[in-house]
């Protein structure tokens, strides 16, 4: 239990046996107990003290430093989804506020081990991130700070550009993913035991012989890639003229955006269940009297959310409050949506007590998409005020732009969609027989911000080396976006 004090100790195994009394079910939790400048410090490095040094991080520790001592903003606590669990407590706070956060960690510690969309995460991220550490600490010894920093940021704005959902289709065995990974890897160089001796084994004369080669091969073949692939991350590995050290730097980027991809795609399931059991623990078991007013106020900042904000803790928590009523209740099936009696179903209920049993399957099996798709309903908009809002420049204030549900649910759809970040794909990596590379952009109506267009365009060309092309739509209108390393051109395609 790290460095916990006896009170805290003795507190932290009384809520684990209450969270396991309850059905929680989560790996070994180790609590520690760091200053406010530290848990800033952990946050802005994701969570993982050990990882790469990078300026993006101070940048956030700063951030979040000045918003901790202007008042703004306070971390009560972080996790870290490995096993066993890490959790954090910040040096200071009030005892309600550790036994909640405590509470609250092993709602998300059980959702971290049971959620299906965190099964192929890596559980020793720790030491995985601590090797990535001295990997890239070496590439800075060797080839210096600036190029190996303007590498790594290069790949970081490219992080997003993966396939969150590919971790979840079986398609290869490993061993022969392994095998493929290796011969497109190797590029045909010969592998050596120490990094050190690389230019020693693979003059750089060889190098450039086989990368050219392999470029021939490339653009010798019909189509590369096959078909659209949306991990652009993994086809610049195994494509772009990289050297090996940057092959390694951009899979370390890659492998980390995966870890991270869960937790952008059960936010609001994951800090609503976890909200949900803090709440629960804290009022039926562990809670005094003399705090009842601390917890209040502490759980309703925590839950508080504005006209125009979406608080992912309060709607994540009502939400599976809402489905333990319902289920218990019998209000879902057949009979239950063809009732128009406004009378009879407010006084529904079958008493099925299957609300908890309830409330874990959807725990197991959802993800933010799936789970607003399937239980976010217009009684539940309606009865938790959540409305679509606009700012009125003349009152001075925000006023509901519309109570129309399914404008409502498919606005909040498309933002989870994908993190509400366009999807872009490989099409072909010999576009027009000129080796260039060509992408293309799902449109679904919301056209892409041209900073973040070109500035994505850029960091491709630099990876790629040779031109890269983007189809998507402006102002309307399908066009092509091409850039060659110093310019940008733009050609209207017409429609086939």
């Amino acid at each position: 239990m790290a460095n916990l004090t006896p009170e805290l100790a003795a507190w932290k195994a009384k809520i684990e046996k209450h969270a396991s009394g309850f059905g929680l079910d989560f790996f070994e939790t180790i609590f520690e107990i760091i200053t406010y400048d530290q848990i800033n410090q952990f946050a802005a490095y994701g969570g993982f003290p050990v990882r790469y040094p990078h300026w993006r991080f101070g940048m956030e520790y700063e951030q979040l430093s000045k918003s901790y001592e202007y008042g703004l903003s306070k971390i009560y606590e972080m996790v870290i989804n490995t096993d066993p669990c890490y959790a954090y407590l910040m040096e200071g706070n009030r005892m309600v506020d550790q036994k909640l956060v405590m509470a609250h960690v092993y709602g998300h510690c059980d959702f971290f081990k049971n959620n299906q969309w965190f099964a192929p995460t890596n559980r020793k991220m720790m030491d995985a991130m601590a090797n990535h550490a001295t990997r890239i600490r070496r590439y800075i010894d060797r080839y210096g700070v600036d190029v190996v920093e303007d590498f790594v940021d290069k790949c970081l704005s490219l992080e997003n550009l993966i396939d969150r959902y590919s971790p979840y289709i079986r398609k290869r065995t490993e061993k022969e993913r392994q095998e493929e990974a290796r011969s497109k890897d190797q590029v045909g160089l010969l592998q050596v035991g120490r990094e050190y001796m690389d230019e020693y084994i693979n003059p750089p004369d060889f190098v450039q012989f086989q990368r050219d080669k392999r470029r021939e091969e490339m653009e010798s073949r019909e189509k590369v890639p096959s078909e659209p692939q949306r991990d652009v991350l993994e086809f610049l590995m195994h494509f772009a003229p990289l050297k090996n050290w940057q092959q390694d730097v951009l899979s370390i980027i890659r492998d980390e955006a995966y870890y991270f991809a869960p937790q952008g795609m059960t936010k609001i399931m994951n800090e609503g269940w976890a909200s949900y059991w803090h709440s629960k623990i804290m009022t039926e078991k562990v809670m005094k009297d003399s705090e009842i007013i601390d917890f209040a106020d502490a759980h309703s900042g925590t839950m508080a959310m504005a006209p125009n904000g979406f608080n992912p803790y309060k709607v994540g928590i009502e939400l599976f409050r809402d489905i333990e009523e319902r289920w218990n209740k019998g209000r879902f099936g057949k009979e239950w949506n063809e009732c128009d009696d406004i009378r009879v179903k407010s006084d529904w209920d079958l008493k099925l007590g299957k609300g908890r049993e309830k409330v874990f399957e959807v725990r197991r099996n959802y993800n933010d998409v799936t789970f607003i798709d399937e239980f976010l309903t217009e009684d539940f908009c309606v009865r938790n005020k959540f409305f679509v809002y606009k700012f009125n420049k003349r009152a001075g204030r925000y006023e509901i732009d519309t109570r129309d549900f399914p404008m409502i649910k498919k606005q909040l759809l498309f933002q989870l969609t994908n993190f509400g970040q366009p999807i872009i794909q490989v099409e072909n990596a010999n576009f027009e027989n000129r080796g260039e590379l060509l992408l293309t952009h799902l449109y679904e109506g919301i056209e892409m911000q041209p900073d973040y267009m070109r500035e994505t365009l850029r960091n491709l060309q630099a990876i790629w080396s040779r031109p890269v092309n983007l189809a998507t739509v402006v102002d309307n209108q399908a066009r092509l976006i091409h850039f060659d390393g110093k310019e940008f051109k733009e050609v209207v395609l017409q429609a086939s």
